[in-house]
This record gives C-alpha cells, sequence and structure tokens, in this order.
C-alpha cells in the first residue's frame, strides 16, 4: 500500500477535480482512495509514504500511436537518402531500417523508448511495430521488455505487402500469434490488435487474410490517409476512398484506431463516426513529414472519439499537446482552435481508447482506477484552480518535469531515477545496436 501525497491532486474526474493538499491511496494495481493527504495519512498509517513534495500529482499519460521500432532513427545518416517526398522518407527512411533490425536491436529500441516514456510519465503505449528482417518474435521480444520495466502496452505488427507475399503472411502470422498470446496473460498489463502499414501497401488478400486472423474483441491498428499519395492510390487501383475501402473489407468499428486521417473528406468522417471508429492525431509527425494538416478539429467536433499519440517523434505527450495546440490555431488561422479539443484529446480521447482494450479504468485518479500515477515538478507562478488546469499543463510543463512515475502500483521511477533497470548499460548497449544497425545500413 502506497499513499503518494504532500501535492496538488489534479484528478481528471469531474466531480472532484483538484485537491490543493491532496494525496492519491494505491493497493496492489488499483487506487483504493483519493482525498486530503493528512486525512489518508490517519486512516492509513501502515501505508508507504511517497512525498510529492509539493508538487503536482496526476494520472500517468497514455499515447496510442508509437514506433518503438524507430528509436535508432536518431543520428543515423543513410547514404543517398534525400527525400523529395512522403514515400521517399518512408522507403529511404523507415523501411530500410526496419528491413535491417535484429531482435536483439528490437529489444534495445523498447527498452530504450519505455524508459524515454516513463520519464516523460507515459505508463501505457500502444505501439506499431516494424522489422521485416526480423518478423517472428518480435512482437514478443517488445513484449518482455515492456514486462522488464512494468509498463502498460498493447502491440500489433505492421502487415504490408511491400516486402513481398511471404513476408505478408508472416506478420499477419505474428499478430495472431500474439494476440492468441496477450489473451492468455493475468492481469491487465499486455494486450494486442491486427496491425496493418496503410491500404496502398495492402492488397485485397491480404486485407482478408488480416481480417480471418481477427477474433471478437480485436481491431486494426492503420495508418490511414497519412499521405496524399496514399489517396491517390486507393482512387486509382479501387475506385474509392481510403475509408471506404477499410469499411468493405470489415475492419472499422470501436475496436479500430486509425493513426493520422489527414486526407478524410466528410463522408469518411462520417463513416468513422457510424462505425464508431476511433483516431488518433499525430502532430508533430504530420509536420516533420511536411504531410499535411489533418482536419482533427472537425474530426473531433463529429463525437469521432479522438485521441493523440507521437508517431515516434517524441515520447513526450505534453510537447504533442503544445505542437497540435499551435498546428490547428496556425492552420485555421483561428487563435479559438484546439483550447478545449487538444487537452480533450490527450486527457479523455486516449484514456477511452486505452480503457477499449485495458479493463482497468486508466487516465483518472479515482477509487477503483488503475494505480497510474506521475509527480511532476511545477510551481505555478499564477493561481492554480479546477477552471484552468489545462492552461497550466499546456505553458507550464513538459515530460522532462515529471520526477515520479508509478504503473500499476510499481514505482518505476522516482526522483528521475529509473528503478529496477540499469540505465546507463542500457543506452551504452543502444549505442552499440544503433552503431551496428548503422553499419549494416550503409556498408
Amino acid at each position: 500500500m502506497i499513499l503518494i501525497g504532500k501535492g496538488t491532486v489534479i484528478t481528471r474526474d469531474d466531480r472532484n477535480p483538484l485537491l490543493p493538499d491532496g494525496g492519491v491511496l494505491t493497493d496492489g494495481g488499483r487506487i483504493v482512495k483519493v482525498g486530503d493527504y493528512e486525512t489518508l495519512c490517519r486512516e492509513y498509517p501502515q501505508a508507504e509514504r511517497l512525498d510529492a513534495k509539493g508538487q503536482l500529482i496526476m494520472p500517468a499519460l497514455v499515447n496510442v500511436h508509437e514506433h518503438i521500432y524507430s528509436a535508432m532513427a536518431r543520428g543515423l545518416s543513410i547514404n543517398g537518402y534525400d527525400p523529395k517526398g512522403f514515400l521517399d522518407i518512408l522507403n529511404g527512411m523507415w523501411w530500410t531500417i526496419d528491413r535491417h533490425l535484429t531482435l536483439k536491436q528490437i529489444r534495445l529500441s523498447a527498452l530504450a523508448t519505455y524508459m524515454d516514456c516513463i520519464k516523460n510519465g507515459v505508463t501505457t503505449v500502444f505501439d506499431h511495430h516494424a522489422s521485416f528482417g526480423s518478423v517472428k518474435g518480435s512482437l514478443f521480444t517488445i513484449a518482455e521488455a515492456a514486462k522488464e520495466l512494468g509498463v502498460r502496452t498493447c502491440l500489433c505488427y505492421e502487415v504490408s505487402d511491400r516486402d513481398g507475399e511471404e513476408k505478408a503472411k508472416a506478420s499477419v502470422k505474428e499478430n495472431a500469434d500474439f494476440i492468441r498470446y496477450a489473451g492468455e496473460q493475468q492481469g491487465d498489463m499486455l494486450k494486442a490488435m491486427m496491425g496493418m502499414h496503410a491500404q496502398f501497401t495492402i492488397s485485397d488478400q491480404t486485407f482478408a487474410l488480416c481480417r480471418e486472423n481477427m477474433p471478437e474483441g480485436v481491431g486494426a491498428h492503420i495508418h490511414v490517409a497519412e499521405g496524399i499519395e496514399d489517396l491517390h492510390d486507393c482512387l486509382k487501383k479501387y475506385g474509392k476512398r481510403i475509408v471506404n475501402r477499410l469499411m468493405d473489407h470489415d475492419l472499422l468499428g470501436p475496436q479500430t484506431l486509425a493513426a493520422h486521417c489527414i486526407y478524410v473528406n466528410e463522408q469518411e468522417m462520417e463513416l468513422l463516426k457510424e462505425t464508431d471508429t476511433m483516431v488518433v492525431h499525430n502532430p508533430e509527425s504530420n509536420m516533420g513529414n511536411a504531410c499535411g494538416c489533418p482536419p482533427t478539429m472537425r474530426i473531433f467536433q463529429k463525437g469521432i472519439l479522438t485521441g493523440l499519440g507521437t508517431d515516434g517523434y517524441t515520447h513526450d505527450m505534453f510537447e504533442s499537446y503544445k505542437v497540435a495546440n499551435v498546428l490547428h490555431k496556425h492552420s485555421l488561422c483561428d487563435a479559438n482552435a484546439a483550447w478545449g479539443e487538444v487537452p480533450a484529446m490527450l486527457f479523455e480521447g486516449n484514456a477511452k481508447i486505452a480503457n477499449r482494450y485495458f479493463d482497468t479504468p486508466l487516465g483518472v485518479l479515482k477509487e477503483g482506477a488503475a494505480a497510474d500515477v506521475i509527480v511532476a515538478a511545477y510551481d505555478p507562478l499564477t493561481p492554480l484552480h479546477a477552471g484552468n488546469i489545462s492552461s497550466h499543463l499546456l505553458f507550464g510543463l513538459s515530460g522532462a518535469m515529471v520526477q515520479t512515475t508509478v504503473c500499476n502500483g510499481k514505482v518505476l521511477m522516482k526522483d528521475r531515477e529509473l528503478l529496477g533497470v540499469d540505465e546507463a548499460k542500457v543506452m551504452a548497449d543502444c549505442r552499440q545496436a544503433a552503431a551496428e544497425l548503422a553499419e549494416s545500413i550503409n556498408g
């Protein structure tokens, strides 16, 4: 039993949004009680105390679209890489990396990414993996890293025909095997989806194979209309738009996560809404790849469940919050845009998306919810109250300010020190593996 207190508690519970001198009592993987710290101390004298030192106590964050396999791209220079568009970026950088990854490098990429997530206050990660150089066992390798570090994760493999029929079948099998494995696990820390790259690299036959291997309660995690090239391909080959093609293959629905959705029209949005398909916005990646600004405000306002991801571009969800806020203001030339929508995506939408897979309530500090809690070093220079929480988080916080991270009732980081893992050794191993990957790619 752990009592996290002596701080300002931001609960994300509408009934009790802010407690100035609050505490959060956890037992095992659940929150037992949230309330006045001194009162909790008296009621539960046996609880281990975790002193927040007057800082913010918040629910841990969720990232609904990550790419662990991209970890070793940082600082990587690929010979001849000079992209002229999105397809060049995919083929020249990301597909080149994934074709060379070994299981050892995948494991280290996962450890490095999950460690960075913990340091940024993220304890639930939906990852979209690709490693066509090492398909078999790749998801299991990532899952072991997640278990070792104590984070909650939902994994899938990126099915694609881009490297041929045999690799496509192998990637479907990796998903299917891992879906079965995740379903057999006790607890609420590991889940699985049927991953797919994007419709322009997937044939009708492969879509059908994916659908055959998606049991009840499991949806697709797929890139949708990330680039204009994807839309043009679908119109040219199939005479229809992307969301319509996914509908025809029975891939939409409340368990499916559509990433990006930049080039979708009103009719496609209505289809997403009618099927209750989830959408995830990745602002920095879209800008960095020069793909365009998605109609995310319109998607959100239509009532489509929308969340915020990073696409591997960062592991700091506060950073994505800041970028999404200014992106849509700039794109729409509307200073009022995104004030309410983006924090709702990050703090409410991500939790709702996660809870379509995980059973324990996430993203909120209340009795019965997951014991996923972070403490952030923030001393507000203006009054903080229930009505301006999001403004303070937007302009005052970054992931690097997170001091302590708790997931499933276990302290994963305390005072910026990761527990239960030799961070220096993992990072040294990562540097060596990254050098080997670069040599493998460039010869």
